[in-house]
């Protein structure tokens, strides 16, 4: 039984940030309805390549940025922009603990599924709006996109090499972090708001503003911070070095690490210069003692340095590619990677939650569902089958089976 098994999860959303919060609550065990618009679905959907790849390796038409975010839900497609497709929507809310989506602010009202609207059909209702930039303030009605918030937070200001470097420049971050973790915040105010629905019986509107939840994501940034690549402003050497290979990072953060390291990689010498020895130092001479290291571990492999830096316990890692890192025994062990069998391939595999909880845990019941999968079987607790079967003649809903 999961954790949040017995509530029910109306997601209007698509692409990232509003599926990965209506993914996260469907991992934890809520029922999770993903309303989407009929023929074309959610716009990722069609966001490929990489398609998933059916049992004989042949691309499907189920793209892989779709299956990374909504896994456990159940499609049911819906006009919305239809008065019955918007009743319809209407009757199902009064069945429903959380409405999910992210659409242009004030958007929704004139097809009457606003909170304002709902809220007085369920006053249970917890209701989540994503956008770009909030309900309020002088961008509100702007939308918002996760590489134009990276810059306008700045999040890309201190990201990428360092300044005066030849080819710096500012970078983003190479997942939409932004999206992610709006995704999580949602994700933490809606069980908030279950929770306080507890203790007063109703329910709230959340707001939740990408740029909001990069700026509080800059953490412990300060006013005017410096992009220094690979390297940490305050600790030396803590940043990346290149083998004979490939590069691995080296994170050194005290000073009874650094002699450790200095002995396990066969230069004791370091220790006979005062300019190294305590941390404070070695950021004052950092370029030097940073140019020494460079050349030296050009002298053998990334495997040659990782190995002997670890067996001293000093935090030391190479560079994987994404396909290394899903090779990782430590990754294997904690069963990240997962199959659920999908109808266009039992052997589909896809990245787990690292939500792990000894009385309710993560369950992986269904694989993302094709568009329109679950629309009859859903949609038959609201509808008879001749108002379901008028409703798809009239193209308000579509799904498979009806």
């Amino acid at each position: 039984m999961g954790a949040l098994q017995g509530i029910r999860v109306l997601d209007l959303s698509r692409v990232l940030a509003g599926p990965w919060c209506g993914q996260v609550l469907a991992d934890l065990g809520a029922e999770v309805i993903k309303i989407e618009r009929p023929k074309v679905g959610d716009d990722t959907r069609m966001w490929g390549p990489p398609w998933m790849l059916d049992q004989q390796g042949r691309a499907t038409r189920e793209s892989g940025y779709y299956q990374s975010a909504n896994r456990n839900k159940s499609s049911v497609a819906i006009d919305m922009a239809t008065q019955d497709g918007q009743r319809l929507l209407q009757h199902m809310v009064k069945t429903a603990d959380i409405v999910i989506e992210n659409f242009k602010a004030g958007s929704l009202k004139k097809y009457g599924l606003d909170y304002e609207t709902l809220k007085h059909i369920n006053p249970k209702l917890i209701y989540c709006s994503i956008t770009g930039f909030g309900q309020d303030g002088p961008r509100a009605e702007e939308p918002g996109y996760d590489f134009i918030i990276q810059g306008m937070s700045g999040l890309m200001s201190i990201t990428g090499e360092k300044e005066g470097e030849l080819g710096a420049s500012s970078q983003k971050v190479g997942v939409a972090v932004v999206d992610i973790q709006t995704g999580l915040y949602a994700t933490i105010a809606i069980q908030a708001a279950l929770i306080s629905r507890q203790q007063t019986g109703v329910g709230q509107y959340i707001d939740m503003s990408l740029l909001d939840v990069q700026v509080a994501g800059l953490a412990n940034q300060g006013i005017a911070p410096q992009r220094m690549g690979n390297h940490h402003p305050n600790i030396v050497p803590y940043q990346t070095f290149k083998a004979q290979d490939k590069e691995f990072i080296l994170a050194c953060g005290n000073d009874k690490q650094f002699k450790d390291l200095c002995i396990a990689i066969g230069k004791p010498e370091l220790l006979d210069q005062s300019n190294y020895l305590r941390n404070q130092d070695r950021v004052k001479y950092r370029q030097e003692l940073v140019a020494l290291l460079s050349e030296y571990f050009l002298s053998n492999t990334a495997k040659h340095w990782v190995d002997a830096i670890h067996a001293v316990k000093v935090p030391v890692g190479v560079i994987n590619s994404v396909a290394d890192a899903l090779d990782e025994p430590q990754i294997q062990y904690r069963k990240m990677v997962v199959n659920i069998p999908h109808t266009d391939n039992p052997d589909f595999n896809v990245i787990g939650s690292p939500i792990k909880m000894t009385g309710t845990p993560v369950e992986y019941r269904n694989a993302p569902p094709r568009l329109g999968e679950h629309t009859k079987a859903i949609l038959e607790e609201f509808c008879s089958d001749d108002e379901l079967l008028q409703l798809k003649q009239q193209g308000v809903i579509e799904g498979i089976g009806l």
